[in-house]
């Protein structure tokens, strides 16, 4: 387990009562799929689920109590989100892709005004490491970034609210959070110190197929 990042920080704390992990070793499944077993499972063991990337190291040593204040306080939550959501965005921190000069697929994004975005995150592969600051935390928020999702099972249950199949690797977390809105479920993000060792994969072949999926669902 602790050849990956978020492994080797689970690894590292003594926890009273240790979080219970629910592990998908070399999965080439998309993120929803896995996701949803995590969700059908706590339908009969409800619990606070961490829905994370595996190449985050968990820097934070109150990250537990963190995560448990974040449940309280949203029904869905996050560590960095945007409080607005346009149309055709191409990422929560964007919005706009802007095609390649001869008219392509899109390869140039938008960063929203600073006045929308919300959260923190890190970025490297050690720390001390370089922050990206994006806003306040602890502010609701229409799109929430997918490295690290908290919710209570028993909230998702409630609102009938699962991951689309649909999606892979790409644009899950912002197809999650619309359906989140369209229940009325309150978002936001939470100050919980996490560093991210990948930058994103931004157009490439899959997320291209992914981005298309997401504007054909939502009719943009």
């Amino acid at each position: 387990m602790t050849h990956t990042a978020l492994g080797l920080s689970l690894s590292l704390y003594r926890f009273p009562q240790a979080p219970e992990l629910l592990l998908f070793d070399n999965n080439t499944r998309g993120l929803p799929v896995v996701y949803n077993v995590a969700i059908d499972a706590a339908k009969k063991d409800p619990a606070i689920l961490v829905f994370a990337h595996d190449d985050i190291l968990l820097n934070d040593f109150y990250w537990v109590e963190r995560i448990r204040e974040a449940a309280q306080h949203f029904d869905i939550a996050g560590v960095a989100g945007n409080r607005r959501r346009v149309a055709q965005q191409a990422a929560w921190a964007f919005v706009k892709a802007n095609p390649d000069v001869d008219g392509s697929q899109p390869s140039h994004f938008n960063w929203d005004q600073p006045q929308y975005l919300s959260g923190a995150v890190g970025h490297g592969k050690m720390f001390p490491c370089e922050v990206s600051r994006y806003g306040p935390s602890g502010v609701e928020c229409k799109l929430l970034d997918g490295l690290l999702l908290i919710a209570d099972s028993e909230k998702l249950a409630a609102h009938d609210l699962r991951f689309d199949e649909r999606f892979d690797f790409h644009f899950y977390d912002l197809d999650f959070c619309r359906q989140a809105e369209l229940r009325n479920m309150k978002m936001g993000t939470w100050p919980i110190s996490v560093v991210h060792e990948s930058a994103g994969a931004f157009a490439t072949p899959r997320w291209h197929a992914g981005y298309r999926k997401y504007l054909e669902k939502y009719g943009e």
